[in-house]
Formats: C-alpha cells, structure tokens, sequence
C-alpha cells in the first residue's frame, strides 16, 4: 500500500522475528555474544526480557549464525508435563518414536546425545516463553538433563527464555538445584530514545528506504508511547507510514503521530 510512495521494497516494522531487522543495539550485540558463548560452551542461559523487546528475534539470529556443528531443537509451546516434554526433545533429536516409560525414554535420550556427540555436533535447546511451563517438575527434567555429560563438558546446551516473571518463578527455593545450573544470565531493557530513532532508521534501510522518513518529533512521540519496547515501535511507525501515505506526507512529523495516538492508546 504504503510501501512505493515511500521507496520501500517491503514493510519494515512487520511483527515476525526476521532476523534482518535485528537492530543491534549495545545491549542487544552483548545479549548475542552471552547467548554464542553460553551455547559454544555448553552451558545452560536463562535469558530475559519484557515482552517484546526482541528476545525472540535474538533467539532466531543466533539460530541463523550457528554451523553445521549445532542442532537446534526450538520449544515455542512449552506446555508440557515432565514426560511430554522428554518425548518431544526425544523426537526432535531424531532416534525415531520416544519411549513410552520414563527410564526408556531417558536411555534413548542418552544414547541419541552420544551419537551427536560422535558426530562432532552439539544440540541446542531453545525453550521460548519458558515462564510457561506448567509444572515445577517439568523444570527439574531441564536440570536433569544437564547431567548428560562428559568430564569435560555438557553434552547439549539450554537456552531458557522468558518475561521477568519466569526469573521471579526461579527465585524461589524449590528450584535452587536448577539456579545452580545456571552458568550465565542476562536482562533484555527496552531500547532509550536514541537507540529508538536509530532502531527506526535501521527497519527503513532494511527495507529500502532513506533514513530520516521519521522527524525527530516523531521519534520522541513513539518512544514516549512505547517506552523503547520495539514490537509497541512498530505498532506506532506502521500506523503512522499508513496515515502519512493517507495524507501525501513525504515525512512522519509530530502531528501525524497525535493523530494515531487515540488509536495507539487503544492497544496500551
């Protein structure tokens, strides 16, 4: 619609996770480099962020840079009881039907694990909105599992991945056997000001246009709606690309923005 009168070739704040439009802020980038080294060394991360702030969007750019030498295995539901779970690690890691029986299924996990370990690839678990896991007991066959393992080291990598709240849920003390487990962790903040009006002009770029489409009235008005929280930027800059191109406006100033803000305030 919008996309031709303001030389794009796509539109730039869609709400998917493309890795393309990762903006690489300074705490993004050190988010991404806490996330290579935990997962090149094994380690189990527990990783945090409001929501959406681009924990997805990390997750997937990590997922997209590691080699040949990592197999991903992504929760996005992690609904699951304790045995449920096992079974679907148990799938994904290819060793045909899981057990039914708990102490089965655990063999058949080990025995998988050593086969990857064989083949010099080291599998990677990827549990999104981890603060959805509905029981406690399924969070003990995460720590669990880091216990295949050799001298030296694990024999996967666990990425848990969540809103504040699942690090408030770990905090209490029947999961200190996990926190122990724990090798590194790190909080996603939402973006500041400047970090905005770049994050903005990097979505442009990416999809074809100018930088500087949005007037830095405009740019103050979205972080002041979003809080820096990108997925709430890319509600505002969408909406205002489409009242901007309703108006002929070559350029989002101010007062296209007070005129989505009615709008905008319906989805706070």
């Amino acid at each position: 619609m919008y996309e031709g009168f303001y030389g794009l070739q796509e539109r730039p704040f869609s709400k998917t996770p493309d890795p393309r439009y990762l903006y690489l802020s300074t705490q993004h980038r050190e988010a991404l480099a806490r996330l290579h080294y935990a997962v090149e060394e094994r380690e189990l991360i527990l990783f945090t962020g409001a929501i959406g702030c681009g924990k997805t969007t990390l997750s997937r750019a990590l997922m997209d840079e590691l080699g040949q030498d990592f197999k991903v295995i992504l929760l996005i539901n992690p609904r699951l009881a304790p045995l449920e779970f096992l079974r679907v690690i148990a799938r994904r890691l290819g060793g045909g039907e899981p057990a039914l029986y708990k102490s089965e299924l655990l063999d058949q996990l080990g025995r998988e694990l050593a086969l990857l370990h064989e083949k010099q690839i080291c599998p990677v678990l990827v549990i999104d909105e981890a603060q959805l896991v509905p029981y406690r007991e399924t969070f003990e066959e995460i720590r669990l599992l880091t216990n295949f393992q050799l001298d030296d080291r694990n024999l996967l990598s666990v990425v848990l991945m969540g809103q504040p709240e699942l690090r408030q849920r770990l905090a209490h003390r029947f999961y200190e056997p996990l926190r122990q487990r724990i090798g590194m962790q790190y909080h996603l903040e939402p973006l500041s000001l400047q970090d905005t009006g770049q994050y903005i002009n990097f979505r442009l770029e990416v999809a074809g246009a100018q930088p500087g489409l949005f007037l830095p009235e405009a740019v103050e008005q979205i972080y002041r709606y979003s809080a820096g929280v990108p997925r709430k930027i890319n509600h505002a800059a969408s909406l205002a690309l489409l009242e901007g191109f309703g108006r002929g406006s070559r350029v989002i100033d101010g007062q296209i923005l007070e005129a989505i803000m009615p709008e905008l305030n319906l989805a706070l």
